[in-house]
C-alpha cells in the first residue's frame, strides 16, 4: 500500500529506491515520490491519534522523531535496517522575552542542534545511511558512503556509517572548519580528506568520485537526504498543536535544508494536517549569498559566486546544488531570501544568547534576518515566527569565545560579556560585584 520511489523533478522519469541514482535522464534533480493515495486511507485523526501514541513508545524506531513517521519518509524499509541514533524530536524553544524587544506576536527556536552529532544533518543521514544498510544487506556492490562538507554533514555521515559499520569518506575544505566539526569524523573513523579548496570545489571532485556506484554519494543532492529533514516540518506541527507558525526562518547554503522543510509542509497539507500555508524566508550570509542575489533578480537564473570566508562557515557555498527546489519552496510559500553581514550574524547569534540559548554562527544569520525583517515591517507585529537552528553552538565555540574576547576581525561586539580578571582577595570581588548590573 505506502510506496514511495524516485522522480525526476523535471520529468517524468522514475527509478527504484534500491538504485543508485542522483539525477534524471535531463540532468534534473531527483525527488522521493510518494504513493500518496494511500495516505489518504488514514483520516487526519488517525494519523494526529498514531504519531501521538509513538512518543509514549519505546520501540527503537518510535524514538527517533524520524522514523516514527516511517509511513511518510521510506514506507518499505524493514525496521531491522533502521540505523538511528534516536534523532529527532528536538526541542522548541520559547523565546518571548526576545519577542517582545522586536515586537511579534511570539518567537521560536527550534532546536535541531540537540541531536546526536549537533546538527540537523542527523535527519538526513538516518534515511540515507538505513537505505544503504539495506541496499549492501540485499548484496549491492557499496563499498563506502562519501560527502564533501563544510562539517556537519561529515559529522553525522561517519557516525551514522559507523554506527551501521560501513565505510565512510569525507571530503572537507583545509582550514575551514571549526575544530570541533574536523574532530567528529575523524573520532568516529572515516576516511578524512582535507583538501586545498573550498565547499565547491569538494563538492566538484566528490561527484567525480562517485560516479563509481560502488561509492555512494551522501550529499543533498541525494534525495534520500531530504526525505529525513523534511520530519522538521512535522515534529513542528505536532509540537505546535497541529499547526504552524506564519512565518518559518532558515539558513540556507547548500538549499537543501529549505528544500526539506517546505516537501515536509507540502505532506502536511496533503494529509489534512494543515489547512494554511506559512511563508518561508531563506537568511544567507552576505559573503555566500548566491541564492539571495538570485531572488533579487526574480530567480532569472542562478550566478554561482565565489564564497568569501564568513563565520557561517557551514553555509559558505557559491554553487548550491538544491537552488532548482530551493527556488521552487520560495515561490510556493509566498517567501523572501534575505543577507545579513558578519556584524550583524555576529550580534544576533549573542543577542539569543542573552536569552538562555548558545547560538551557532548560522542560526545568528536566521536571527539576522528576523531583526532585518521586523525593522522595515516585512514581518508584522502580527505573526508568529518560528527560526530553525540548524546545530548546536558548543560546535562553533571559537566563535563564540572570539565574541566576547572581542577577538573576531571586523566585528565590534554589542553583546560582549567580559571576564573580570582580579586578584584574589575579597574586596577586589565585593567592588565588581557592588557594580554588576546584569
Amino acid at each position: 500500500m505506502f510506496h514511495a520511489e524516485f522522480k525526476s523533478i523535471n520529468g517524468s522519469d522514475k527509478y527504484p529506491l534500491s538504485q543508485v541514482v542522483y539525477r534524471g535522464e535531463d540532468g534534473s534533480l531527483l525527488e522521493v515520490s510518494h504513493n500518496r493515495d494511500a495516505w489518504k486511507t488514514r483520516s487526519p485523526e488517525e494519523w494526529k491519534n498514531l504519531f501521538t501514541s509513538r512518543r509514549t513508545s519505546f520501540a527503537p524506531a518510535d524514538l527517533s522523531g524520524v522514523w516514527s513517521k516511517r509511513e511518510l519518509v521510506l514506507p518499505e524499509l524493514p525496521d531491522q535496517d533502521i540505523v538511528t541514533l534516536q534523532e529527532g524530536f528536538t526541542p522548541l524553544f520559547n523565546a518571548q522575552k526576545l519577542a517582545k524587544e522586536i515586537n511579534v506576536k511570539s518567537l521560536q527556536v527550534k532546536l535541531c542542534g540537540n541531536s546526536h552529532t549537533g546538527s540537523f544533518k542527523d535527519l538526513g543521514m538516518t534515511v540515507l545511511v538505513s537505505q544503504v544498510n539495506h541496499l549492501i544487506k540485499n548484496k549491492a556492490k557499496i563499498k563506502a558512503v562519501a560527502c564533501a562538507s563544510t562539517g556537519d554533514t561529515s559529522a553525522a555521515l561517519s557516525a551514522y556509517c559507523a554506527r551501521a559499520g560501513i565505510p565512510s569518506i569525507v571530503f572537507l575544505p583545509a582550514g575551514k572548519i571549526s575544530v570541533a566539526q574536523l574532530v567528529q569524523p575523524i573520532s568516529n573513523g572515516s576516511l578524512v580528506l582535507a583538501l586545498d579548496t573550498d565547499f565547491d570545489g569538494c563538492m566538484k571532485i566528490v561527484q567525480e568520485v562517485t560516479a563509481d556506484k560502488s561509492i555512494y554519494l551522501a550529499n543533498s543532492m541525494n534525495s534520500l537526504r531530504i526525505e529525513g529533514q523534511k520530519t522538521i516540518s512535522y515534529e513542528l506541527c505536532q509540537e505546535m498543536g497541529w499547526q504552524l507558525p506564519d512565518v518559518l526562518i532558515i539558513p540556507g547554503g547548500n538549499l537543501g535544508n529549505v528544500s526539506a522543510l517546505a516537501k515536509g509542509i507540502d505532506d502536511l497539507l496533503e494529509l489534512g494536517l494543515i489547512n494554511k500555508k506559512p511563508r518561508i524566508i531563506v537568511a544567507q550570509a552576505e559573503n555566500a549569498n548566491p541564492f539571495y542575489l538570485a531572488y533579487k533578480k526574480d530567480f532569472n537564473k542562478l550566478e554561482p559566486v565565489q564564497a568569501k570566508k564568513t563565520l557561517a562557515s557551514a553555509i559558505q557555498i557559491g554553487n548550491p546544488v538544491s537552488y532548482p527546489k530551493a527556488e521552487q519552496a520560495i515561490k510556493n510559500y509566498n517567501g523572501i531570501v534575505e543577507q545579513v553581514s558578519e556584524q550583524e550574524l555576529s550580534d544576533a547569534a549573542h543577542r539569543a544568547d542573552k536569552i538562555g540559548l548558545y547560538t551557532c554562527p548560522h542560526t545568528g544569520v536566521a536571527l539576522g534576518a528576523l531583526f532585518k525583517l521586523r525593522e522595515k515591517n516585512v514581518i508584522s507585529s502580527e505573526e508568529s515566527v518560528v527560526v530553525i537552528s540548524t546545530a548546536h553552538g558548543l560546535k562553533f565555540s571559537e566563535f563564540k569565545a572570539g565574541y566576547h574576547e572581542q577577538k573576531l576581525e571586523g566585528i565590534s561586539p554589542k553583546y560582549a560579556n567580559a571576564i573580570h580578571r582580579l586578584p584574589a582577595n575579597a574586596g577586589a570581588v565585593q567592588d565588581v560585584i557592588n557594580n554588576y548590573a546584569p
